[in-house]
Parts: structure tokens; sequence; C-alpha cells
């Protein structure tokens, strides 16, 4: 018997290996997905996802290669290359910890027309008189526009270097040219490079553009300041990664019927993040408030009902602010509620405590609630000053002179303590207060000044009662 071999294809020993496939990655989250989405699913930010690399590609082939410098003691480090540079700006240097520290990157960020480029350009002329070379770019504006801007602020000088560019390589070209000792790009948005496709504030372009000034600041131990437009809900606008590669971010606010701006620090390597700074506006620019309490105080003389005093906490900075309200009957079957420079949600909160647990009667009564000067207070130590506002003008009854309240009010009409009692009982009485209301939980415990007399209340009722006996 015979047996016929078949004819059997022998197996390949090799295999085809297929490329890796591509990441997308959003720039906010740094959430990954396997394919291209106009949303990211995990942030639902809208055109933030780009293609990443394949998957794996950096994992592989990497090799260690020997530093360029090698490790040292951390106690063996100078600190003095870390030292801050004053800007002669006193508010913006308290903000930002001392001044502008050699090669240190901030942001700052605010609404359109709130003052950004007014103050940057006040700054730069500063540090221009102080003997330092200045850049100021502007991608926004002309050459013209920001020499009449800086004519009318009092910011000439012939350190100030100006240049109207928008590409990233002729800016680096600037810089190796001029060697300024301070950099103001305005805006960062606006700066764009020719290597990275997308359009000027994009995703990439802005990550490209903050990447390479980030590094000329670190070579050079250049300060770099640079401006960024906002969304409309107040964040920075472009990629969450900016906020993380630069070392400070500030946030300048305001509104735009008040003359007063705020500077804050929501990130800060070098310094606190609790500190604000004020500032005025005006026809003459920006100028720098030591002292801002008498903005948000009026400036009447007589007892009026319905005022009321209390003491807010910006940051570490006390504010003297008062706030206003008026009763008024109604007809109509809602009574209506109007609040300005105060939280509303608090504002009602406070108006159904006083008509449930106090016994005033405001169902029938419209109710206007409001600060002075565009301040705005935004923290429960304001309830207190609300409440006794509201029973003054309820009752036509202004209250004592010299009085200022703090205290956050519950929903029991019990009075909670508050963060700083001692710093804001000093602030009122440097500016004349002599008398106060606070919460009994923290009376005792209180370093009163010497010119003030210090009342404590339990709860609502009992502070109704100090300034009014029969309510």
């Amino acid at each position: 018997m015979s047996v016929v071999a078949r004819n059997v294809r022998p197996m390949s020993t090799t295999t085809t290996r297929r490329p890796p496939r591509p990441v997308f990655r959003c720039a906010d989250c740094q959430a990954t997905t396997p394919r291209w989405v106009g949303r990211c699913p995990q942030c639902q930010a809208w055109g933030t996802v780009a293609q990443a690399g394949p998957v794996g590609l950096l994992a592989q082939g990497t090799t260690a290669t020997a530093p360029a410098t090698a490790a040292v003691p951390i106690d063996e480090v100078a600190a003095h290359g870390a030292q801050a540079r004053p800007t002669g700006v006193d508010e913006l240097d308290r903000v930002l910890g001392g001044g502008l520290v050699p090669g240190a990157v901030v942001l700052l960020a605010g609404e359109p027309g709130v003052g950004k480029s007014t103050l940057l350009l006040d700054v730069a002329a500063r540090s221009a008189r102080a003997g330092r070379t200045v850049l100021y770019v502007t991608g926004e504006e002309s050459t013209a526009q920001v020499r009449s801007r800086a004519g009318r602020i009092r910011a000439l000088d012939p350190s100030l270097l100006l240049a109207a560019e928008s590409d990233l390589a002729a800016v680096l070209g600037h810089i190796d040219a001029c060697a300024p000792g301070l950099l103001v790009v305005d805006s960062v948005q606006t700066v764009a490079s020719s290597q990275v496709d997308g359009a000027p504030g994009g995703v990439a372009q802005v990550r490209e553009v903050a990447s390479a000034l980030i590094a000329v600041a670190k070579t050079r131990g250049m300060p770099v300041v640079l401006v960024g437009h906002v969304t409309k809900d107040g964040s920075v606008a472009g990629p969450r990664t900016l906020e993380h590669l630069v070392d400070v971010v500030c946030q300048f606010e305001g509104e735009r019927t008040s003359r007063l701006r705020l500077l804050r620090a929501t990130k800060n390597r070098y310094g606190p993040t609790d500190e604000v700074g004020c500032f005025e506006i005006s026809e003459h620019g920006i100028v720098g408030l030591a002292d801002p309490s008498g903005l948000f105080c009026s400036q009447v003389l007589t007892d009026v009902p319905g005022t009321c005093l209390t003491v807010a906490l910006e940051g570490r900075r006390p504010l003297l602010t008062e706030v206003q309200a008026l009763v008024a009957p109604t007809g109509a079957a809602n009574p209506r509620r109007t609040t300005s420079g105060v939280d509303a949600a608090r504002v009602a909160m406070v108006l159904a405590v006083l008509s449930r647990r106090v016994g005033v009667g405001l169902a029938d009564q419209e109710v206007y609630v409001s600060t002075v000067g565009g301040a705005r207070v935004g923290e429960p130590a304001a309830d207190l000053a609300v409440a006794l506002a509201v029973v003054s003008s309820r009752l036509d009854q202004p209250l004592p002179r010299g009085l200022v309240v703090v205290g956050e009010v519950g929903l029991a009409a019990e009075i909670r303590t508050v963060s700083g009692v001692d710093r804001r009982l000093a602030e009122a009485a440097r500016l004349g207060m002599t008398r106060a209301i606070v919460p009994a939980t923290v009376a005792d415990s209180l370093a009163v000044p010497d010119s003030m007399h210090v009342r404590p209340a339990r709860d609502l009722p009992e502070a109704v009662s100090l300034i009014h006996p029969e309510p």
C-alpha cells in the first residue's frame, strides 16, 4: 500500500507587525480616546482633543543619557537667583509676593477693558526707569495706539522698547536683539508659530508659543508677563496646560461701572495666593490703593435707616464695607427681592430667618439690598450686616453711629463664627469704629482694640435687641 504525500504549505515563521494605533488626548484634562471626537467625553470641552501619537511610541526605544549637570544637595543650591525684584507698583508686588522673580513667567488674565494693558504698560515704564531694558510686544494694537496710551498715563521712557508682532519667530528675534530685562507679551493668544498648524489662539498654537517663551525666560533668567484672554465664564482661554506651565496666574477683576479693580493670584510658586491688590482706574491710568476702605462707605453725615457696616476679608486684607437695605411696602402678590454686590441666595435665606425666627414681617414688603462703591461681598460674614440693615429699614430706625457687625447667620438664627475676627476689628478700630457686635463663640478669645466696645450675640434676636430694645 503506497502512501501519497500531500502537498502541505509550510507555516510562515514571520508575522506581520501592525503599526501602533494613534491615540487622541484632551489638552485640558489629558483624557485619551481611541479616535478623534469634537467634544471631550471626560471634561465636556469642545475642540480640545488632538492626536498625541501612536500608543506606546514614547515608551519604546528610550535610553538613558548622561545628565548635563549633576544633582546637588538642596541645601547647597544658591537661593539668590529666586529673589523677587520690586516692580514699583506696591499693590502688584503685594500679590506677586514681593515682585518679579528672574526667569518667572506670569499670566495675567481678565475681562476685556478691565485695564490689563494699562497696568502692564505702567509696570513696564517703571521697570525701564529703574535701569532695565523692557520689551513690550503687542499683537492686538499698533505701536501708535500703544504710544498714545503711554503718553496719556505718562509711561514714556527710552529704555521701554515697543514692537507690534504676531509671529513667534519675530518675537524671539527681538529678544535676541534687545536682550531685555523684562518681556511683556500682549497677548499670548495673538502670537502664532509657523511651525504649528492652526489659527492663533488655538490649543496647539497657545501651547507652542507659551512653551517657547517659557524656555527663553528660564534660559536667560528674564521675567516674562503674558496677557491672557478669558472665556465668557471668566476662566483663562486656551488649554488648561497653559496655567500649569506658567509660574504665576493672576486674575484682574472689576465692574465696568466701578472705579475699583482687584488683582488676585490663583497660582503663585513664589508667594501667597490669598493676597489681593486694589487699584483705582481713571483717565490718567491705574493707581494702587493702599487703603481702599473709603470707596466702600458712603459720605452721608446724617444717620440713615437701613445702613450697616461690616468688614469683609479679600484674601488677607480687611475692607470696611457698607451694606444698604431698603424695605418698601407693595401690593404685588410676589414682592420684589433685588440685590447688588451681595449673594442673592444668602440674602433670601436671611430674609426667611428674619421672618420666621425674629418676627419681622416682610411678606408684603419689597426688599432691596446693595453695597456701596461697587464692592462685592460673597462671604457669609456679611449675613449679620444684611439682617440688621433690613431690620433698621423695616423699623425706620438708624443703627448707632460707629457700629460694625461681623457674623454668619444660620437657619436656626444662630450667629456663627467667621475667620479673621481680630483683623476685622483692628481695621474697623483704625477707621474710627467704636462699637462692634460679634459671635458669642469668639468673644472671649478676641484681642479687642482699646477704643472699641464689643458686644457678643448668640443669635439673631439677641443681636436685634442690642440695637433696638423694642423691635
